[in-house]
């Protein structure tokens, strides 16, 4: 592969960041070069349903795409979905060469690569592959894991309690803060809380602007557990799709909404529900925003995991630590037994 190919791979990622990130399909983007060495077609995927982006920038290359190269950020699909395969669109277009990034972790879906070498096509991957990856980390990480991405997301002062002891929890953070929670929320395919929480706060759990505005595409709410909510709650007001899950088990939700083909879950729940996803191993990545308050006494940010020593605390690894006005986010990841952080 050449630096070509390299800047090429750029721009098809590029175009790629165009998609949707919370999507059951993941973003892909597409440029098909011709034999002269120019951009002949471009194009990128914008969501479950549309075309896929090797069958946008091929349409839009006609005729020019025989002979051509195609760089695209992923490994062309080799199954009929909701979609037709675009390892045969690639082939029905005459293409002669193609450059993918990351290999296709979709198990019905893969093997594009395979189909198209064995056809004559020159194939190439690994082409920026992490960056690739990276920019579908939630898809990927269903795709390989069989379950949806967990983040788990909380609010919480310098003692690390999330409410007061008269149960008082707004707000802990300001305002920027609070913002960049909907900003990264909306990211999510769901939102899951508990009953426990629907009870004791009535929050909406939706997407919103400065000015507290609905925006965009809203992700699914989704509340689990067995007690009965008021039939004026929020979260069944209909401003956005609401799962009411009657189940206590974490990994049976995650199966449930998996099987929605949610891809990433933002766990917004309380002390009891977020202990019982980090007992369980299902807590994938932590963002914590702290505040520059202390209150002594109220509830904790997690409830009880039964640790009883140092030796056995659980560590995380911290990747990005940002100020948000008077607060700072903390965005770690849960680190095995044993091991060391950076």
């Amino acid at each position: 592969m050449t630096n070509t190919d390299v800047t090429l791979m750029r721009a098809a990622l590029k175009l790629a960041r165009r998609g949707p990130v919370a999507d059951p399909n993941p973003r892909v983007g597409a440029v098909v070069v011709g034999r002269d060495g120019h951009i002949v077609g471009t194009g990128f995927h914008r969501g479950a349903g549309t075309p896929h982006a090797e069958v946008v920038a091929l349409a839009a290359a006609g005729d020019r795409a025989r002979g051509a190269t195609a760089v695209v950020t992923l490994e062309p699909c080799n199954h009929t979905g909701r979609t037709g395969p675009c390892s045969q669109a690639l082939l029905a277009a005459g293409v002669a060469r193609v450059v993918y990034a990351q290999s296709d972790p979709h198990a019905a879906a893969a093997g594009g690569a395979q189909t198209l070498h064995t056809a004559g096509v020159r194939v190439e991957g690994g082409l920026l592959a992490a960056e690739a990856a990276e920019l579908n980390q939630a898809w990927t990480f269903a795709m390989v894991s069989g379950r949806p991405r967990v983040v788990w997301k909380f609010a919480a002062t310098l003692d690390g309690r999330s409410a007061a002891a008269d149960g008082t929890s707004r707000w802990i953070t300001g305002p920027a803060a609070r913002a960049d929670v909907h900003l990264l929320r909306a990211q999510a395919g769901a939102v899951l809380v508990g009953t426990g929480t629907v009870l004791a706060d009535d929050p909406s759990l939706t997407v919103r602007n400065s000015d507290g505005e609905l925006t965009g595409r809203q992700p699914l709410r989704v509340v689990m557990g067995r007690r009965r909510l008021p039939p004026d709650a929020r979260v069944l007001d209909g401003s956005a799709p609401t799962l009411l899950l009657r189940e206590s088990d974490p990994l049976a939700v995650l199966h449930q909404l998996g099987q929605r083909e949610i891809r990433q879950v933002w766990l917004e729940g309380g002390p009891t529900l977020a202990a019982a996803f980090v007992r369980a191993g299902l807590v994938d990545e932590v963002i914590a925003y702290l505040a520059p308050v202390l209150l002594g006494e109220g509830t904790s940010a997690v409830a009880g995991l039964g640790i009883t020593t140092m030796d056995a605390a659980l560590r995380l690894n911290p990747h990005d630590v940002t100020t948000l006005g008077p607060d700072v986010r903390v965005r770690a990841t849960l680190l095995s037994p044993g091991q060391k952080g950076h």
